[in-house]
């Protein structure tokens, strides 16, 4: 096939003209590489080897567009680019890695300061989710184990001071059990929750209870009565923690 034309586009792309009209867009490393620019004609096996090697500079370059707007990880840049086959992503992971575009210390790092910064998890989370991304835990748990555990001390009487100042429901000994479990399920390691908690008191608030006393009587009151509707009131009390 002969090359009619040459004409250069955008984003690092070139069109190729043949003889026979067909086009094709090529990366210009991919010209450059094949001297495209000065030959004036390619056999079928030399254009099977061009396009084989243009389909790995065009998933690099998706890629690179893909990482363009923030961090990724190689799961998910695979996910992303999974219609090519496993020479192109093998190629452009190593390559990214190369150029320093794919770094895993590097996202650690910016993920946990991230969450660190302005999000309500702790280290478990953390760690949950970036062994989801497909990060090893040892490179996960080295830079958690780096940070003062301080920062996962304050997020806790934090997030303790807010709850408690917010309490319009619960007795103080529901109110203590929940905030623990909360706090377990955003990552915080229990033993850090349970050396905070002597620093907080954790009281029946009186109007918390008369409003919750005058609910539970009034939904009662349709089925009890008397000394029967007092059990039923003191039971049902006793399970929401006020004493």
């Amino acid at each position: 096939m002969k090359i009619k034309k040459v004409s250069k586009k955008k984003d690092g792309l070139y069109e190729i003209l043949f003889d026979n009209l067909e086009k094709i867009n090529l990366y210009d490393d991919v010209i450059l590489k094949y001297e495209l620019l000065l030959k004036k004609e390619v056999d079928e096996k030399l254009l099977n080897k061009i396009l084989k090697e243009n389909s790995l500079q065009e998933c690099y370059h998706k890629a690179l567009k893909y990482i363009n707007s923030k961090l990724r990880t190689e799961k998910e840049i695979r996910l992303k680019l999974k219609d090519y086959d496993e020479e192109a992503l093998d190629y452009t992971i190593k390559r990214l890695k190369q150029e320093g575009f794919l770094n895993d210390s590097l996202y650690i790092r910016s993920y946990t300061n991230d969450a660190v910064n302005f999000k309500l998890v702790g280290p478990n989370k953390i760690r949950i989710d970036l062994k989801k991304l497909g990060f090893k835990e040892d490179d996960v748990n080295n830079y958690l184990e780096s940070l003062d555990n301080d920062i996962w001390l304050n997020k806790i009487r934090k997030y303790l001071t807010k709850k408690i100042n917010s309490n319009n429901k619960l007795s103080g000994s529901n109110l203590k059990i929940k905030l623990i479990t909360d706090l377990q399920n955003k990552g915080f390691y229990k033993e850090d929750i349970i050396s905070i908690l002597p620093e907080f008191t954790f009281v029946d608030d009186q109007n918390i209870y008369v409003k919750e006393y005058e609910k539970v009587k009034k939904k009662l009151s349709k089925k009890y009565s008397g000394s029967e509707l007092e059990y039923q009131i003191k039971n049902k009390m006793y399970q929401k923690g006020f004493k």
